[in-house]
C-alpha cells in the first residue's frame, strides 16, 4: 500500500472504464454489506450513504475517479473578495421531476443543512452569509479567508426547494432520533440516475435520468441498476461467483485469492483514505458501561496509553486484515498530510500497559463495554474481537456489543452518545486534515464542531489550531499548525489510531468501472459488456 496517492488511484481505474460505452445497454446488479441509512442527503455523514446518493443527487462540484474537483451544478466559481466566493450556477438543469434548478435551491439546501437533525453542518463551517445575486449566481461569505471552502461540496447535495416543501421535507431526517419524513424514502435530485423503487434493507432500483444535464458525456451503458445489501460475506462472494450479481464490496480478505482464481471474476485492490480507530469516553465523570463507579478511568492519560499499548496493530494487520491494511500513527491517511512520516506509533508493550494501569489505580484492570459495527468496515467485528482479547491479556475485561451499522450509529452518535469505548472509521470529505480536526478531534459544540468526537476529547490549543487551519493560506504555516495539533493529540493519547484499511472490490469479468480511493462507487462509470 506504499504508493503515491495519485499513482494508486490511477491504477485503480479499470482499463476501458473511461472509453465510449458500448451500444448495447445492460442491467447492473451490485451489493454492499449494508444499506444506506436513509435517502435524505443531509441525514448522515457516512461514506456509503453519501456515495449511493451521489448517483442521484449532485453538489455544486463533483470529484472525478482520481478525486480531482470538477464543475457540477456550479459551472465556475471565483473569489471576488478574500472572504467572498461567487458560484455561477449551471443553467438549464432540471430536477428529476422537471423542476428548474436555481439559486433558491442552493439557499434552501444551505438552511436545511444547518437545521436540527442534519449531520452535514460541517459542510458550511465558517460561512456567515449566503447571498442570492441572481437566479444563477450565489455568493458565500466567510468569517475569514477559507482556501478549502468547496473541498467537501461534492457530497453536499442540492435539494429541490419546491419539492421538499410541498412534501413536508423542509427539515432533514434525524437518523439518531429515529424521525422520518418524505425525503427518507424518496428522492428528487439532478444526478445521472433516478429512484425507481426502494425497499429498505432489501432492494433499491435506479434507472438513468435521460434529461441529465451532462448526458452528452455519458460514460455508462446501464438501463437499470439493482442494489441489494448482503450482510453475509460468504453469501456476497457466492452471489458474485454465480453471476447473481455483477459487482460487490468489500471482498473479505480471505476470499480475494478465490475470486482472483475464478476465470469470471476479479478483485480490485488499493489503498483507501479511511482511518480506523478506537475512541474512549473522556467526557463523562463516570462511564456508562463499566464496573468502575464514581469516576472515569479514561480521564487518566495513563489508562488511555495502557489501552493503546495493549493493542497489537501488526497482529491485526497480519492475522485479520491479511496484509490489506497499513498501521497508522495519526488520525489521517499519510497520503493526505505531507508531514505524516514524522509520527510513529507507540510500541505494542503489554507489560508497560499493565504497569500504567497499576499506576493509575487499576492493578487488576477493570471492566468496560465496547460498541462496534459488524457490517460497516472491513472485518470490523473481527478487529473488535481481537482488541477484546488483547485487552484481556492486561487485565481489562471488555463486554463487546457488535451491531449492524444502523443500530450502531443511532446508539453512539451525538446527541445520544450512548457508549464508553468504540471503534469508528473516518475518511475526510475534503481530503484534508482540517476535516479530521474539526469533526473528530475538536471539542464538541452546538455549531457542529466535534460532531463525531463521540468520546468528548478536548484540548483548547487544538481548538485554536483548528480555527486557524481553516483560514491559513500559506501551505508551510498551515502544515505546521496541523502538525502541532496532531502532536498534541498523540501526546494526550486522545485516540488509538489503528490502520488505513485497504479497498477490495469484486466484479465480474464483463464489468468495467472506476474505483476511487475514498470508496465511493460511481455508477456513472460502469459498463457491462
Amino acid at each position: 500500500m506504499r504508493k503515491t496517492l495519485m499513482a494508486a488511484m490511477a491504477a485503480a481505474v479499470v482499463a476501458g472504464a473511461l472509453a465510449s460505452p458500448p451500444a448495447e445497454a445492460k442491467t447492473f446488479r451490485w451489493a454492499f454489506q449494508g444499506d444506506a441509512q436513509a435517502l435524505d442527503p443531509h441525514s448522515l455523514n457516512e461514506t456509503f450513504t453519501l456515495g449511493l446518493l451521489g448517483n442521484v443527487y449532485e453538489g455544486l462540484i463533483r470529484r472525478d475517479p482520481e478525486l480531482k474537483i470538477e464543475p457540477a451544478l456550479a459551472e465556475s466559481w471565483e473569489i471576488v473578495e478574500p472572504t467572498r466566493w461567487r458560484f455561477h450556477l449551471r443553467k438549464g438543469v432540471k430536477f428529476h421531476n422537471g423542476n428548474d434548478f436555481t439559486a433558491d435551491d442552493v439557499l434552501f439546501t444551505a438552511a436545511r443543512t444547518r437545521a436540527d437533525g442534519s449531520d452535514l453542518k460541517t459542510r458550511l463551517a465558517g460561512v456567515t452569509d449566503i447571498v442570492k445575486v441572481d437566479d444563477h449566481t450565489v455568493d458565500f461569505v466567510t468569517d475569514a479567508p477559507n482556501p478549502i471552502l468547496h473541498y467537501e461540496w461534492a457530497t453536499w447535495y442540492i435539494m429541490d426547494k419546491e419539492w421538499a416543501e410541498a412534501n413536508n421535507a423542509g427539515s432533514p431526517t434525524d437518523v439518531t432520533g429515529g424521525k422520518e419524513n418524505f425525503a427518507t424514502r424518496n428522492t428528487n435530485g439532478t444526478g445521472p440516475f433516478m429512484l425507481v423503487s426502494r425497499e429498505t434493507d432489501v432492494k433499491t432500483v435506479l434507472k438513468p435520468y435521460d434529461a441529465w444535464w451532462d448526458a452528452a458525456n455519458k460514460k455508462h451503458n446501464l438501463t437499470e441498476v439493482v442494489f441489494t445489501p448482503i450482510g453475509s460475506d460468504s453469501t456476497r462472494v457466492a452471489a458474485l461467483l454465480s453471476g447473481e450479481i455483477d459487482m460487490m464490496y468489500p471482498v473479505p480478505v480471505q476470499d480475494m485469492n478465490r475470486l482472483e482464481g475464478d476465470a469470471n471474476t476479479s478483485v480490485l485492490a488499493g489503498p483507501e483514505l479511511r482511518t480506523i480507530f478506537l475512541g474512549m469516553d473522556q467526557e463523562l465523570d463516570e462511564l456508562q458501561y463499566s464496573n468502575v463507579k464514581g469516576k472515569n478511568p479514561f480521564k487518566d492519560k495513563r489508562v488511555r496509553e495502557a489501552f493503546y499499548r495493549a493493542v497489537d496493530v501488526n497482529a491485526i494487520q497480519k492475522k485479520i486484515m491479511r496484509g490489506l491494511s497499513e498501521p497508522s500513527a495519526i488520525m489521517i491517511s499519510p497520503f493526505l498530510f505531507s508531514r505524516s512520516a514524522e509520527f510513529k506509533r507507540l510500541e505494542h508493550d503489554p507489560e508497560m500497559s499493565k504497569k500504567l494501569l497499576a499506576e493509575a489505580g487499576y492493578p487488576n484492570g477493570f471492566e468496560v463495554g465496547m460498541d462496534c459495527p459488524n457490517n460497516r468496515y472491513v472485518n470490523d467485528e473481527k478487529i473488535c474481537q481481537a482488541v477484546v482479547a488483547m485487552l484481556a491479556k492486561v487485565g481489562v475485561k471488555v463486554d463487546l456489543l457488535a451491531q449492524p451499522k444502523a443500530q450502531y450509529f443511532a446508539k453512539i452518535l451525538r446527541p445520544k452518545r450512548d457508549t464508553s469505548f468504540y471503534l469508528l472509521g473516518w475518511t475526510p470529505g475534503s481530503f484534508d486534515s482540517w476535516n479530521v480536526l474539526y469533526n473528530i478531534i475538536a471539542t464538541p459544540a452546538d455549531d457542529g464542531r466535534g460532531k463525531f468526537n463521540v468520546g468528548g476529547y478536548s484540548n483548547a490549543r487544538i481548538d485554536e489550531l483548528t480555527t486557524q487551519v481553516l483560514s491559513e493560506t500559506d501551505a508551510t504555516k498551515r502544515d505546521a499548525m496541523i502538525h502541532e495539533a496532531f502532536k498534541l493529540l498523540d501526546e494526550d493519547r486522545g485516540y488509538i489510531p489503528l490502520h488505513q484499511q485497504g479497498l477490495a472490490w469484486g466484479k465480474r469479468s464483463n464489468v468495467e468501472l472506476a474505483q476511487r480511493a475514498d470508496n465511493q462507487f460511481m455508477l456513472y462509470y460502469v459498463n457491462v459488456k
